[in-house]
């Protein structure tokens, strides 16, 4: 129970400093997710909400990836595992981390009720986070960015939600 309320605390913290990120124009630039065993980063201007996980209700018919739909604040939005996506996508393996998943919901902008699960929460980073970057691996998909390393040598891949939301394959969820 205090792990359940410890991460919605820490939910809280982060859809307000993500509020105030976008109103005040702060130099964060990503949210910084798990997802399986690799680390990824959201651009804040095409991030939404975030929440917990919660009656999520199964879409038969549907690809592996695409976990079911989610009533979000009175919207239905579609839950797509993005670690198992990416995983049939060639971008890493889907491997389960412990901890409670949240989704982080598109930006509206976007014009696509979808939301990501993701495994970790690791909070807002910003380019002073990290030490180097680089291109994507040659033949990555289009949505992957840049690769950040920060100053423990960890990699973070940073995601185009808006390319990813436009891929057909991420549009097409029949089975």
């Amino acid at each position: 129970m205090a792990n359940r309320d410890a991460l919605r605390e820490l939910q809280a913290r982060l859809a307000s400093r993500l509020q105030a990120a976008k109103t005040e124009g702060m130099s964060v630039a990503w949210l910084a997710v798990q997802a399986g065993a690799r680390k990824y980063l959201f651009p804040l201007g095409q991030s939404g909400e975030i929440v917990p996980v919660s009656h999520l209700q199964a879409v038969p018919y549907s690809v592996d990836w695409f976990l079911g739909v989610m009533n979000i604040r009175g919207g239905l939005f579609g839950v797509v595992d993005l670690a198992a996506y990416l995983a049939q996508d060639g971008v890493g393996s889907r491997q389960v981390v412990a901890g409670e998943p949240s989704v982080v919901t598109l930006n509206a902008a976007l014009d696509v009720n979808c939301a990501l699960q993701v495994d970790v929460l690791s909070g807002l980073r910003g380019a002073d986070a990290f030490t180097q970057s680089h291109g994507p691996a040659e033949g990555s998909p289009p949505y992957l960015g840049n690769v950040f390393i920060d100053s423990a040598g960890e990699s973070w891949q940073e995601i185009n939600l808006r390319v990813l939301s436009q891929s057909p394959q991420f549009l097409s969820i029949t089975a």
